[in-house]
Order: structure tokens, then C-alpha cells, then sequence
């Protein structure tokens, strides 16, 4: 097993926590940010590069056409807007880094790039952006439009948003800023320009009013599962989150978009790969075998699963027979995530595919804390990196006992392996640090 360390990430949003369990602390009120203070103080403790909040921005209907079983079970609400928990998270830690979802589709370019400046400000050079271009008709809806432009489009809309937002930031050169009081010269106007952007679908006159970040640019998160979304985020992001599978699959992924990156003349090992996992941990591995049968024995646990996998996906799985093999399927949503779920080919009953979806796709994340560790190293060795994206078992919310279960236990038991970082390098932005490894 190569002891390479791994980088490790946490996806999660501003949403509900855990209220219908033991051990929950009955749910309390999640909207302060309190709790996510305190999460992201115990991944910072276990040396996490990040945490990632996720966003959408509707109530869906996907599933049954309409929003009973979203509401009734929180399933992607309510959420609250990530970039006030990313200020807060960020005022609170010192070395994790903070990545916060924002929409292509819902931010102007300039309004996006003045609100990731000043964020990495706050952060002290750990911001990242996670750029998504929206896969939701009902979040276009929002945003005065009938339906989302095809996949396609909004891809190339992207590739001409990120052109611009980055002259942005480059609209101040690196030493504009002179505060020299012998002068009473804050900044110098010679090196601050207008970029006069005119592109095909944006323009801008610039430049940024407001100063310039730690990093000069965020760190770039993008999700890309669609070949042009891989396309897009071989050439764009500094990490990439990608869906768990096979190994196999783990592998094809990586070596797809490391051999994307390299064709478009970019570094592939810039770019790390982290894949969504959700480890189930006991004491023994009977007790997290325990854990997971009666996850999937709850009497709702299908019912949420296609709920959620529904709004990802915007495809009604109501409609499908549970004991039957899904059909193939397309979509004009996250196609990447539909291809992870149903697994083409593969001859599983929708039942058995929301089986699969326990702990995130891939096997052998069930059990005590270092036999979960020593799999995630077996996994990484034979797919060459990069690491893993954290996120909570299907159907359940984030508690504090699985955020202790994966800090206190899992963590460890990959850095008594060698597989996780012990410490943080002093002062490292979050594009240093996803660069160190």
C-alpha cells in the first residue's frame, strides 16, 4: 500500500442537522452557524484540507411532483446561503480551508468575484470556490427563466464566466496596493484597470472594487461527471469532487480527466481528485454492520433515498418500479450523478441500486475505524489519488457522533498509517495546501 498521504475534504451544506435519532441532541437550532463552527474546528483538529458547503437554490419537486417528501424529511431543505456560514467558519479556524457553492447561473460575474475576494479576505487565503453551473428547471424558475439552457451551453456559458470573473481579480496587479503614508497613497491607480470584457454571453468593464485576496483567486472546487463537465473541470478546477463507484471506476475517472488536463495543457497533478464517501464506524465491525442494516431498514429509507437522488437528478423515480431493473436514463441535470447511481448494465432492481447508495458507492467502508482506513489506502493505492470527500450516510443527517466517529476515529487510523496529514503547513492557502501532496 503506498503510504502517500491522502487529502481529505467534508461535503455538507447549511441545513438541518440530525433530529430524528438517538444520541441527536434532539436537533437543535442549526441557523446560528454554531454547529458548523464547531464541526469545522474538529475537522481542523484532524487536519482536513476543507470543508465544501453545498448548495441548491430551490425547493424540489422532483420526486412525486411536489414538495412533500422534501419538506417532510429535509431532503435539500431548507438550506440556508452558504457565504455568511463560509465568513463564519473561516473567522473561526486558522488553517481548514472553506469552499462555498455558488451558481453561475444566479450570480452575476462581477457581484460572484467581489464576494469571493472579499471572502478569502476573511479567510486569510483558505477560500475556495465550488463553481456549478445548475442542474434544476424549478432553480431557473427562481431566476426568471422558463428552463435551464442545455448542458452544453451552460458549460460553455461557464468556461466564458470563469474567463472573466479570473480578469477580475487580475484587475489589481499584485502590488496596487502601496499604503504609503508619506504620501497618503492608499493604492496605486495606475495599477488598477478596466478589463472592458465583451464576450459572447458576458462583459464587464471592471475593475474589481475591492482589494485583492491572499490568493489573487480562490481555490477552483468543480464537480464535472458529463464528459464536458469533466472537460470543464480538467481544465478549470484546482480540485475535483467526483461520485464514488467501483474501483475501477475510480480509476477511469481519475485517469480520464488527469489525461483532459494534460491534453489541454495543464499539470494533472495540479488538480486533486477527491471521491465522495460516506464510512459507516463501529467499535467492531458487527456493531457498524449493525448500524448500516438498520439504516437501510428504515421504513422510509427508499422513500428518501430516490427523493434525493430525484432532486440531484431531476428525474421522477416514483414512477419506477422498485423490484424491476431501471432503464437507462438521461437528463438535463447532473447527468455524472446519474450515471454513478444507476450503474448501466449492471442488471440491479432500482431496490438494490438505493442499496448501493448507503455508503456513497463504493464497499467496504462498513466497519471499525481501521478497517475502514486500511480499505480507503488499498482504494488510493490502486487508483494513484487523491483522496476522499466525507459526506453522511444516505438518508441520515450530519450528528456530532458521526462527525466524532470520522475525526476521532478514522482520521487517526489513517495517520497512524501514514494516509493523513498530522499537521498543517503554517500560513498555507487552501491552493498551497491542496498542492503539498
Amino acid at each position: 500500500m503506498s503510504a502517500k498521504p491522502l487529502h481529505l475534504g467534508w461535503f455538507t451544506n447549511f441545513a438541518v442537522d440530525e433530529w430524528t435519532r438517538p444520541f441527536s441532541g434532539g436537533g437543535g437550532d442549526p441557523w446560528d452557524g454554531g454547529f458548523y463552527i464547531d464541526m469545522a474546528r474538529a475537522m481542523e483538529r484532524a487536519c482536513f484540507d476543507y470543508i465544501m458547503l453545498e448548495d441548491t437554490l430551490m425547493i424540489s419537486e422532483a420526486y412525486g411532483g411536489n414538495t412533500e417528501m422534501y419538506l417532510k424529511h429535509n431532503i435539500m431543505g431548507p438550506k440556508a446561503d452558504p457565504s455568511p456560514l463560509a465568513a463564519l467558519i473561516g473567522a473561526n479556524t486558522t488553517n481548514l480551508g472553506v469552499v462555498a457553492t455558488f451558481s453561475t447561473m444566479a450570480y452575476p460575474p462581477f457581484m460572484l468575484a467581489r464576494l469571493c475576494s472579499t471572502l478569502d479576505n476573511i479567510c486569510r487565503g483558505r477560500f475556495g470556490w465550488n463553481i456549478v453551473t445548475t442542474g434544476e428547471d424549478l432553480a431557473a424558475q427562481n431566476f426568471g427563466m422558463d428552463k435551464l439552457p442545455p448542458r452544453q451551453l451552460r458549460y460553455d456559458m461557464a468556461d466564458e464566466y470563469v474567463e472573466l470573473v479570473k480578469q477580475l481579480w487580475a484587475s489589481w496587479e499584485p502590488d496596487a496596493v502601496v499604503r504609503d503614508p508619506a504620501t497618503g497613497t492608499y493604492a496605486d491607480y495606475t495599477k488598477i484597470k478596466p478589463i472592458n470584457f465583451k464576450g459572447t454571453y458576458y462583459s464587464s468593464r471592471g475593475p474589481l472594487n475591492c482589494a485583492p485576496s491572499p490568493q489573487g483567486r480562490p481555490a477552483f472546487v468543480q464537480a464535472g461527471g458529463s464528459p464536458r463537465g469533466r472537460e470543464f473541470a480538467a481544465m478549470t478546477a484546482d480540485s475535483i469532487i467526483a461520485p464514488s463507484m467501483g474501483v475501477a471506476g475510480l480509476k477511469a475517472y481519475r485517469d480520464d480527466v488527469r489525461a483532459r488536463a494534460e491534453a489541454g495543457g495543464r499539470d494533472p497533478d495540479e488538480i486533486k481528485v477527491l471521491f465522495v464517501v460516506a464510512p459507516i464506524l463501529g467499535e467492531t465491525e458487527a456493531e457498524a454492520k449493525d448500524k448500516a442494516a438498520r439504516i437501510i431498514e428504515a421504513p422510509d429509507y427508499y422513500e428518501k433515498t430516490l427523493a434525493l437522488v430525484a432532486a440531484i437528478t431531476d428525474i421522477d423515480f416514483s414512477k419506477f418500479d422498485l423490484d424491476q431493473p431501471l432503464p437507462h436514463l438521461t437528463t438535463n441535470g447532473e447527468q455524472g450523478s446519474l450515471d454513478a447511481f444507476q450503474q448501466s448494465g449492471s442488471g440491479k432492481t432500482l431496490r438494490q441500486l438505493c442499496a448501493d447508495q448507503l455508503s456513497r458507492g463504493l464497499d467496504g467502508l462498513v466497519g471499525t475505524p481501521d478497517q475502514v482506513a486500511e480499505r480507503m489506502g488499498e482504494v488510493m493505492a490502486e487508483v494513484g489519488g487523491d483522496g476522499f470527500l466525507i459526506t453522511r450516510p444516505f438518508t441520515t443527517n450530519i450528528s456530532r457522533q458521526y462527525i466524532n466517529e470520522i475525526c476521532e476515529g478514522l482520521v487517526p487510523a489513517l495517520q497512524r498509517r501514514g494516509l493523513a496529514r498530522t499537521r498543517y503547513t503554517p500560513g498555507a492557502t487552501l491552493r498551497q495546501m491542496l498542492r503539498e501532496f
